[in-house]
């Protein structure tokens, strides 16, 4: 599915960045699509104790993986729940945000300004004229229903973007994923599905699209879509008699907390460009052989999406953008890996 290209754009956004708890790397490349749908975020210091970071994948234009690049994090800092501690409920509703972010008039004006040029410039013009001035900014910066204008009644985007999430604060990680992009830990070198790939064919995927008053065709929701979980997606979303995480398609993440050990190595978080390439354990057992004689967390991730790209677009695997974060653990006390025999509580991956 998509249009591709006569031959790959193979350059790479590529950057690493560390503080005293953890480093990463992270790639993006183009690949074989006519466009980049992806976008990422990588934030080590989202405060003091806590890091964020955050692949997310867009269908049917870049906009919203874009517009989660640029707020999600912000929502889960914000949040009550946040500033209480929970780090699960605050992302949960921080993906739920999205949606309600994306209507209206500041929504249609944001997802504009992050779109081609003729949608930014109008965008960028409808701010001018539309925008809440100096003193009401302030108080309405959370409450973006507020902003009117020619777009007030705009129900969201049609287009939509997975999310995978891993926040990191002392020894807790929390995942949270929506879509198919995937989070995976390796604990002494064994792969660990931190995140469940949510497609149409699941059994609790199905009854909710089901009961919802959609249907699957082709493994794909109303014959269109073969994610379960987006954020965007709103033709999916219209069901005024129900709430959001019954809704067709739902931005509602599965959470999931991992208490970190001393045999947990690093994490990574990719689309599914790489997964429909490489299994969990094979990217594992991959970046662990090339840490043996590369350092820079970027370039391992560079030679991955090198490995996972086609030799032409007949096949169709390998031809999807592709976006990879490696986060590696720090240890307290400089040791080698250790191999002892443990059986951690993740789901074994393979």
């Amino acid at each position: 599915m998509g249009i591709y290209l006569s031959t790959p754009k193979t350059e790479k956004f590529s950057e690493d960045g560390d503080n005293n708890r953890l480093r990463y790397g992270l790639s993006s490349m183009q690949g074989w699509r006519a466009t980049m749908e992806d976008s990422h975020a990588a934030l080590p210091d989202l405060d003091a104790s806590t890091s964020f970071f955050g692949v997310y994948d867009g269908h049917g234009g870049k906009v919203v993986a874009k517009f989660c690049a640029k707020y999600l994090h912000q929502q889960v800092l914000k949040h009550e729940a946040y500033l209480a501690g929970d780090i699960g409920t605050s992302v949960q509703k921080a993906f739920f945000r999205m949606d309600e972010m994306m209507r209206g008039q500041r929504g249609w004006r944001e997802l504009a300004v992050l779109g081609d040029k003729i949608d930014k410039f109008t965008g960028m013009l409808e701010g001018l004229i539309w925008s809440p001035r100096s003193g009401d900014r302030k108080d309405q910066v959370n409450d973006w229903s507020f902003e009117e204008g020619p777009h007030s009644d705009f129900s969201g985007p049609t287009s939509g973007s997975t999310a995978c999430v891993a926040i990191i604060r002392d020894n807790q990680l929390v995942v949270a994923n929506a879509g198919d992009s995937r989070c995976v830990i390796s604990r002494n070198g064994q792969a660990y599905n931190l995140s469940r790939d949510h497609k149409p064919d699941l059994e609790v995927e199905r009854d909710r699209i089901l009961k919802a008053g959609g249907f699957i065709h082709a493994g794909r929701v109303n014959g269109s879509l073969n994610l379960a979980r987006a954020i965007g997606d709103m033709e999916f979303k219209q069901n005024k008699f129900l709430p959001a995480d019954k809704q067709i398609v739902t931005a509602n993440p599965d959470i999931n907390v991992v208490e970190l050990c001393g045999d947990d190595e690093f994490i990574v978080l990719a689309c599914d460009g790489i997964w429909d390439c490489m299994s969990s354990q094979q990217l594992v057992d991959f970046i662990r052989e090339q840490l043996k004689s590369e350092n820079k967390l970027s370039v391992v991730c560079e030679k991955v999406l090198d490995r996972c790209l086609a030799p032409s677009t007949a096949g169709g695997e390998g031809c999807d953008n592709m976006t990879m974060i490696l986060v590696q653990f720090k240890k307290p006390t400089q040791s080698s890996t250790s191999v002892d025999e443990k059986s951690p509580a993740s789901e074994e991956a393979t």
